[in-house]
């Protein structure tokens, strides 16, 4: 990948695993400083107990060819998102790039109970790691983010604007996390366009996360192994997809014509022209309404 980035400085809130070490990674690739935030570290794990920390990603930004910087943040604590702000401005003068991609409810949403069946403190937890979090995050960060023409802003969510309006998305509290992220997009959008600076959504496809692989019991080497077990999960991709779909759009001089958009890592893909590691462009979205949700056998011809 060519340095695009070189100069430029990235904040990726919620950067422990997932898209947003991918995200890292991809931002890191391109050239950028990258710091890379949330509550996993080495001496310290998150209630979501995982074995991925701040310092991993930050390690790997930097083998990538960039500079990974790695600061615990809880990003419902205001105070210490304001101090976050606060050195990259004392240390870089300047963000480029914002990617709101806390989130940590994997444990906490049921697959299958209803709203008045729901743990509520779960459910409302849910909502304040999803949405909150993103919020304090987006107020601290803007005006450092809107001192230089050209800045993005990320919203990571699961889905995208048409497919959720189509689709009640597992359960209550995951639906409205997951569709108030795309309306915080849009919202940021208004403010920011008029200002030079771009905000949009975007949407994974069916990711290759440690989460996910763990759970097919499978490793990265391995995933196809899971087809056995889920044959449609032949259209996944790697958080480093997203990331290259990060990266893409940040480097593009031209992303204003992308505000307010909802967006997928496999349509950016057909747009810019990046790939997977493995070469290929898995479209999801389009795969998982076209095949899986209307029932037909698992094939990706066409779709990656």
């Amino acid at each position: 990948m060519t340095k695009s980035l070189q100069g430029k400085v990235a904040l990726v809130a919620g950067g422990t695993r997932g898209a947003g070490r991918g995200i890292a990674v991809e931002l890191g690739a391109a050239g950028a400083t990258v710091y890379v935030t949330g509550r996993s570290t080495r001496a310290r794990r998150s209630e979501m107990d995982r074995p991925e920390t701040i310092e991993e990603t930050a390690e790997l930004v930097t083998a990538a060819g960039g500079t990974g910087i790695a600061v615990a943040v809880d990003h419902l604590e205001s105070a210490q998102v304001r101090a976050l702000v606060e050195r990259i401005d004392a240390e870089r003068g300047r963000l480029d790039v914002l990617v709101n991609d806390i989130w940590g409810g994997e444990l906490m949403f049921s697959w299958d109970a209803k709203l008045w069946e729901h743990d509520l403190d779960k459910g409302l937890r849910i909502l304040r790691l999803a949405v909150d979090t993103h919020i304090i995050t987006s107020h601290h960060a803007l005006p450092l983010l809107l001192r230089n023409p050209g800045g993005l802003v990320v919203e990571m969510t699961d889905g995208t604007a048409q497919y959720n309006a189509d689709n009640y998305r597992v359960s209550f509290f995951y639906d409205l996390a997951k569709t108030s992220v795309l309306r915080m997009a849009y919202a940021q959008a208004q403010e920011l366009g008029p200002l030079g600076a771009t905000a949009v959504a975007l949407t994974p496809g069916w990711m290759r996360s440690e989460i996910m692989l763990e759970t097919f019991g499978v490793t990265e080497e391995t995933w196809r192994d899971a087809l056995a077990k889920e044959p449609h999960f032949a259209i996944s991709e790697t958080p480093r997809f997203t990331g290259r779909a990060v990266a893409a759009l940040a480097a593009d001089p031209d992303k204003e014509r992308w505000n307010g958009r909802s967006l997928s890592s496999g349509g950016l893909a057909q747009e810019y022209g990046f790939t997977d590691l493995d070469g290929s462009r898995p479209d999801a979205w389009r795969y998982i309404t076209e095949v899986q949700d209307a029932g037909k056998p698992a094939d990706t011809t066409g779709y990656r």
